[in-house]
């Protein structure tokens, strides 16, 4: 459950990244690439079954608290569909990297997003390319010349800026340039697409939670065997108790039985001693 919870937080802070991404991307073979590389992650039957992942949860440990046969059988269930979903998700994202290998030309095509850069009907484009620059240290797509090349602008945006404040590009570029950032974003978007750590993270904890998902189902059913075998089998207590009862029946019913024979051997008895009592009174 806690890892569930840990794949959704990285995954909501990551769809921020993406949308930008994707926004930089649009219309170009890398978009393509990002959307085969992130979409699992942040695809909405991934988050639905984390969000399942921690409800079934929450009832296996009620069911486990209260050996409740029924829970715990449905919590096993839950858990194999959940597996088999999480291990079809990965199998089709290892096969699509595969088949779509981002080159480093790909990136120089990002070149033309930064023509309608600062334009007032381009006003998501232009957040997009200040995000990216600010968040990965970066300028331009292969150097921050890049600006120049492409736009009618004198020196690149401020975003390109190691310390950013308002004019901060043009002081830079007039006066330092070491003030502004050397590494072009393609690189950066093409580390990006082959795995970042974030990308890192949630892989790892997408094979923990498979292990662990194995490991629980093993369990519940170790579980439910010895409950269900619990309730249908005595205890010892109670077969100690019917051998002993059995036992102490046995033997008043066996008292029960020898009581008349015991009866004529005592009247037997009696009488022969009556007799021989008899038979002495006669001979005197």
């Amino acid at each position: 459950m806690l890892m569930s919870i840990s794949v959704l937080a990285v995954s909501a802070w990551m769809r921020d990244y993406l949308s930008n991404v994707l926004t930089l991307t649009a219309e170009t073979r890398v978009e393509e690439a990002v959307i085969l590389t992130y979409f699992p992650v942040v695809h909405p039957v991934m988050i639905a079954v984390c969000c399942f992942l921690i409800i079934v949860g929450m009832l296996g440990y009620c069911g486990t608290v209260k050996r409740n046969l029924l829970l715990l059988a449905w919590y096993f269930g839950s858990l194999l569909v959940i597996f088999c979903v999480e291990l079809a998700c990965g199998v089709w994202t290892y096969e699509q990297e595969i088949m779509l290998p981002v080159q480093w030309s790909d990136m120089v095509t990002l070149k033309a997003r930064m023509t309608n850069y600062g334009l007032p009907r381009y006003r998501w484009l232009t957040h997009a390319w200040n995000f990216f620059q600010r968040e990965f240290k970066c300028c331009g797509v292969v150097y921050f010349t890049d600006w120049l090349e492409m736009t009618e602008m004198d020196w690149p945006p401020d975003s390109c800026c190691v310390r950013e404040f308002p004019g901060c590009s043009k002081q830079a570029h007039q006066e330092d340039l070491s003030d502004l950032y050397q590494e072009g974003c393609g690189k950066k978007m093409y580390s990006f697409l082959r795995g970042t750590k974030q990308l890192q993270v949630l892989r790892f904890l997408g094979i923990s939670i498979g292990v662990t998902q194995i490991l629980a189902m093993i369990l519940t059913i170790t579980l439910l065997w010895a409950l269900y075998y619990d309730r249908r089998e005595p205890g010892t207590d109670q077969i100690m108790s019917l051998k002993n009862d059995t036992t102490q029946h046995l033997s008043c019913h066996s008292v029960e039985l020898l009581k008349p024979s015991l009866t004529r051997i005592f009247e037997h008895t009696s009488m022969a001693n009556s007799f021989d009592t008899h038979f002495e009174m006669e001979e005197l």
